[in-house]
């Protein structure tokens, strides 16, 4: 009976062992299991649902109204889909949320827009921050940085503004096709050769 490629595995127990073809086999499977990443991310998204955090509305439709309101905006699809996913490591880096959407964008978009998504949280606390005893000026660290107010006019434009239970979003399926189209290529990943 004959394997398919998925099924197939690699014979080392030590990376040191590994020979050509037990790395065509890994490099295989990683083609396929790496299709299925906007999948994931769209899983993973729909876990936000009924997380309300204390806020007005859940953390998914949070997600959606400020991808919504870019896109409806004219903003392009990557900086839609980086609104869609700017907050999407709430729960699993609850304390470090920004970085963990970043690394998930890192591949696929500019700098300018990793920028904005993985300082979003800094700067978004310009809104909050005095109210928790905290520096709402945090932000002017980055003054002078090219992307300052890029970032800047995401959070008072899009972010800050998306709590709004009577707003009108966009389902998530309407973001599908964007999000399948900024991670289909990497810009930058080390097993690309290409870290742009």
């Amino acid at each position: 009976m004959t394997q398919s490629p998925l099924e197939r595995r690699a014979l080392f127990h030590q990376m040191t062992d590994g020979t050509q073809d037990d790395w065509m086999i890994i490099a295989g499977s990683a083609m396929a299991f790496n299709k299925r990443l906007p999948d994931r991310v769209l899983s993973h998204l729909r876990l936000l649902k009924d997380d309300f955090g204390g806020y007005a509305v859940d953390r998914l439709e949070h997600s959606l109204q400020t991808a919504t309101r870019a896109h409806r905006d004219g903003r392009d699809d990557e900086y839609v889909v980086c609104a869609l996913l700017h907050d999407i490591g709430d729960t699993l880096g609850s304390f470090n949320h920004a970085d963990i959407a970043a690394a998930i964008l890192k591949p696929f978009v500019t700098e300018q827009n990793l920028f904005m998504v993985e300082k979003h949280a800094i700067f978004q606390g310009y809104y909050f921050f005095e109210h928790l005893g905290l520096d709402k000026n945090l932000r002017e660290q980055f003054r002078g940085h090219p992307w300052f107010d890029y970032t800047a006019e995401f959070c008072a434009k899009y972010d800050q503004s998306s709590f709004d239970p009577g707003y009108e979003s966009m389902p998530l399926e309407a973001f599908e096709p964007m999000l399948r189209s900024v991670m289909q290529r990497p810009r930058r990943s080390i097993y690309t050769g290409d870290r742009g």
